[in-house]
């Protein structure tokens, strides 16, 4: 491979950027034409199109959001050595990470855990919802979303499913609701209000079904599909929140919150999704394969 212009390099930054020639040029104050040229020349040395054309508006492509990944760090790396005169300033590969705005906040440190503290390492993370996230991920602005609902796939799907954790569900509350010694399952759900994720979910319908079978019909004191609000009214005595132990596992371990009874064959799934890419992030596959 030839050797990179990195005055080409600060071009394609600035394009990039403005996502048009035209405003990049004048802000340059260069013409079109020459900076089209200079465009060009850069994607002829890298091998790869760095834009397409939609209506109006470049977007990037793959190879133009790796090449602005590393162009970002040179140039961050050369601004610290001219106002430092040390090595003080190393470049840093980044992760963009998404996650379900739903989602545990323990789950989401447990995965990003082996990246902590790493001084190569800058994490970017988002949150939304499911759709927002896989727009994301399809347009390459995310490398990984974390979610607990598996996308729809299909052939022509370019999503790769991680199943990373099954977590087990349990009936919690605090030890004043509980009681001690705490009783059986269908005692507790006869007597107390429940906190329960939606309807639409799979937890619920679980739930839902295991109930049936125990001939109870619980109280609902509140549905909610926020696992940081699920938290938070088990905390305030609310009722006995039905939530995976690993979301509220400080509390657990403070005895703010009490694990009154597992329900056997509920589960919850963390999942991470990715999509198939000619360059996936290197990080990946180092915390992919940590699990949680």
């Amino acid at each position: 491979m030839a050797q990179i212009n990195l005055h080409h390099l600060r071009l394609f930054r600035a394009v990039a950027n403005d996502s048009s020639l035209t405003a990049a040029a004048r802000r340059l104050n260069l013409s079109q034409s020459a900076l089209s040229t200079q465009i060009r020349t850069l994607e002829q040395t890298l091998g790869h199109d760095l834009f397409e054309r939609r209506g109006r508006t470049l977007v990037l492509t793959e190879a133009g959001r790796i090449a602005l990944d590393h162009a970002e760090a040179i140039f961050r790396t050369a601004e610290d050595l001219t106002a430092t005169l040390a090595q003080t300033g190393r470049g840093r590969q980044v992760l963009r990470l998404g996650a379900l705005a739903t989602l545990s906040r323990n789950f989401q440190l447990q995965f990003l855990r082996p990246l902590i503290g790493r001084a190569d390492v800058e994490v970017v993370l988002r949150s939304g919802s499911q759709a927002e996230l896989l727009r994301g991920l399809e347009a390459t602005s995310l490398d990984v979303v974390l979610t607990n609902l598996a996308p729809a796939r299909d052939a022509g799907s370019p999503w790769l499913v991680h199943r990373l954790s099954e977590q087990p569900v349990s009936l919690i509350g605090t030890p004043g609701r509980i009681g001690s010694p705490p009783q059986g399952l269908a005692g507790l759900l006869a007597r107390e209000p429940v906190v329960l994720p939606p309807r639409e979910t799979a937890l619920r319908d679980a739930f839902d079904a295991l109930a049936s079978r125990l001939g109870v019909r619980p109280s609902i004191a509140a549905e909610v599909d926020d696992m940081a609000m699920l938290r938070l009214l088990a905390r305030e005595d609310a009722g006995l929140a039905v939530i995976p132990p690993i979301v509220v596992q400080d509390e657990l371990a403070a005895g703010l919150l009490v694990e009154a009874v597992k329900l056997d064959g509920i589960s919850e799934s963390f999942i991470a999704v990715t999509r198939d890419r000619r360059f996936p992030n290197p990080l990946l596959a180092s915390i992919l394969d940590a699990g949680v």
